[in-house]
């Protein structure tokens, strides 16, 4: 580990979820081998955590190894599991938005999102974003795409289209959206993930990809000219392939990630692959922002029973593209 580094930084999340306490069990796994420190009001942590409240990243060198370095950000109230209060929403987004702010700035290396309950910030915040991601767009200035992918060791899959009714998706799913997609993906895999010549897959949306139009008529229609006219550009893509035979072992092996045209395409293999280990990470940000594959737990918050796993991953896989 490179002891000076600027840390990955971990956003609260909801303080009444299991954020605090797989953040607490991040550092304890990884405390030794990743600069990290936390952003939160450290009454929220699992009684018991050793930690070292610091005024900048830059103070948290050294100590990772004994105790969790936090950013102390003030909440109105302690955090009661699985009870979220409104009067702790505003610190909620104030710390995502402190921490974006340290990362942009280089003070940070990453930034790591501990999960966010949506019903908790709209109540307590007026939050205006449909989610996370939205909310790291516009600070980030409003004009980007961001991009979803769901990484594990097995498997890197984008979804093209996100959280949107099925019947939706053919209507959603152009050629700007899919050229925008690919073109992102790319980039992040040369620039993030350190691949130098990336080989992506791109799923067809319909069954066996359309099979000659007999199944839907996108991918003759269109799918295939564009990922023609993008290999003629000089990216590696193969496809439209059909989603079912995309992902087994030996398929795998043949590409660095697969775009997938729908949600449930996309995270139906990763999840059956390898769930406790998918990172959310967040592509066409101008920082690397990771997250583990789940949400806020409500009903085990505070039980010593969350499995940290996802978080670890999410943090490891933040040091790892920033090169820590």
């Amino acid at each position: 580990m490179t002891g000076h580094r600027p840390p990955v930084l971990i956003s609260c999340g909801e303080p009444a979820g299991v954020g605090p306490e797989i953040a607490a069990a991040a550092w304890a796994a990884l405390g030794d081998q990743v600069p990290m420190a936390w952003m939160g009001d450290p009454r929220h942590l699992p009684s018991g955590t050793r930690y070292h409240v610091i005024d900048t990243p830059a103070e948290a060198a050294g100590m990772y190894a004994t105790s969790l370095p936090v950013l102390h950000h003030a909440f109105p109230n302690p955090a009661t599991p699985g009870t979220p209060d409104p009067a702790n929403a505003q610190g909620v987004v104030d710390v995502i938005a402190a921490c974006v702010a340290l990362v942009q700035s280089g003070e940070a290396s990453a930034l790591c999102t501990a999960p966010i309950h949506k019903k908790a910030l709209i109540e307590g915040a007026d939050f205006a974003y449909p989610g996370h991601t939205e909310y790291l767009a516009a600070l980030s200035g409003g004009t980007l795409r961001a991009v979803m992918m769901l990484a594990s060791d097995a498997l890197r899959v984008v979804p093209a289209t996100i959280h949107i009714a099925l019947e939706e998706v053919p209507r959603a799913l152009t050629p700007d959206l899919l050229r925008e997609t690919i073109e992102i993906t790319d980039r992040a895999l040369r620039q993030q993930f350190g691949i130098a010549a990336p080989r992506i897959a791109i799923a067809g949306l319909n069954p066996h990809a359309g099979e000659g139009g007999a199944m839907g008529r996108q991918e003759m229609e269109w799918i295939a000219a564009l990922i023609a006219e993008m290999q003629e550009a000089g990216l590696d893509l193969r496809g439209p392939l059909p989603a079912d035979t995309m992902f087994h072992a030996a398929a795998r092996r043949s590409y660095d990630a697969a775009i997938a045209m729908y949600h449930d395409q996309a995270l139906i293999p990763i999840k059956t692959l390898d769930f406790d280990r998918g990172v959310n990470v967040t592509l066409g940000l101008p920082f690397i922002r990771t997250s583990p594959d789940h949400g806020t737990a409500f009903d085990i918050a505070g039980k010593g029973v969350a499995t940290p796993t996802s978080m670890i991953e999410a943090v490891r896989l933040a040091a790892r593209m920033a090169r820590l």
